[in-house]
């Protein structure tokens, strides 16, 4: 029997971001007592589903978690025992923050969406580190990495860097964020000559980091909703030209058209789940095509049900992340993912 819809029934029934906190916490302690199946089984299929090798890593199959859900690190192995095929953890900055007030985390039922303005609130990249080499590890693992709100744009690298520098001994790909809408003036990094030498950068400590480990880990960037075309063509020009190894397209977006809870949707943050599902479609779309097949791409967005995931996958997607789907339809979308597109 599946238990996550009584549980969701409950935890709906609290404001969101103690419902995040309590749920994971529940999460946590069924893994150790090894009664994760109660609320969420692994595809039935697992041991027969065809692994998939993107960027010179072997996934087990193509649903993964996207970033945000666990920060900290701090529950790698009870999120990997739900199926997923790999983990990104994170935000993580370089100092513990806190974030932006409270309440910054709003759930819109009838649009089946979430709006959030957490502001990358962790403890920093040192315990997040500290918490991977306690972990199992018993699946991908991905680590984004941000800079903090302090730090002015001209010494983001250094934020950057400073996170690639720790984490790279522990991570199969490392994620570069520059597109939260949380952190004010973050997306400013997407375009241009900041872009071009943000990235160029963090390739150059990239490659030395490869001969100090010798071992490479992938370099992935994550961008925005809000870009027109040729934005996004744009920055598929630089990505192919900084060599970026992966995108993953998309982030949360500002848009609120068409929401039905009106005086939810006039809160800000970023807008998460099934209103973004299109959007995020056509950005996607628009990526593919001006990477010419030159760098893969992980989809991300209103992923809610199997049909939106195949969909991803006929425009280009490699691989697809869920987070607002998982919140909303439990650990059975991982495996119905996970087997539907084997």
């Amino acid at each position: 029997m599946n238990w996550y819809p009584l549980a969701q029934k409950l935890l709906f029934k609290l404001d969101a971001e103690t419902a995040h906190g309590l749920s994971l916490t529940v999460l946590e302690v069924l893994y150790r007592l090894r009664l994760v199946k109660l609320v969420a089984a692994p595809p039935a299929s697992e041991n027969a589903l065809a692994p998939v090798t993107l960027m010179g890593i072997e996934f087990p199959n193509r649903a993964g978690l996207a970033a945000g859900l666990d920060k900290n690190g701090e529950h790698i192995d009870a999120l990997a025992a739900c199926g997923f095929g790999f983990i990104e953890i994170g935000t993580v900055t370089p100092l513990p923050q806190t974030g932006n007030d409270r309440p910054r985390l709003f759930r819109l039922p009838a649009d089946r969406a979430i709006i959030n303005r957490m502001g990358f609130n962790n403890r920093g990249v040192d315990y997040l580190v500290e918490r991977v080499k306690r972990s199992q590890r018993r699946c991908v693992l991905g680590i984004n990495i941000g800079k903090n709100k302090n730090t002015p744009n001209e010494n983001a690298v250094d934020d950057y860097l400073v996170c690639l520098q720790k984490v790279y001994p522990l991570a199969d790909y490392i994620t570069i964020n520059i597109s939260s809408p949380n952190t004010p003036g973050l997306r400013d990094l997407q375009h241009g000559e900041s872009l071009r030498m943000l990235l160029r950068a963090l390739k150059e400590e990239q490659n030395k980091l490869h001969q100090r480990y010798a071992y490479y880990v992938p370099l992935l960037v994550k961008i925005a909703p809000d870009l027109d075309d040729a934005e996004v063509a744009a920055l598929a020009e630089i990505f192919i030209e900084q060599h970026i190894d992966g995108v993953i397209a998309t982030n949360t977006t500002n848009a609120r058209s068409g929401l039905h809870e009106i005086e939810l949707a006039k809160e800000q943050g970023g807008l998460s789940g099934q209103p973004l599902t299109e959007q995020a479609d056509h950005v996607l779309s628009v990526l593919v095509k001006a990477l010419h097949a030159k760098i893969p791409v992980i989809a991300a967005g209103g992923i809610m049900n199997l049909e939106d995931a195949l969909r991803k996958r006929e425009l280009g997607a490699a691989l697809v992340q869920v987070y607002t789907g998982f919140i909303y339809e439990g650990p059975k979308l991982v495996s119905e993912i996970a087997v539907g597109l084997d």
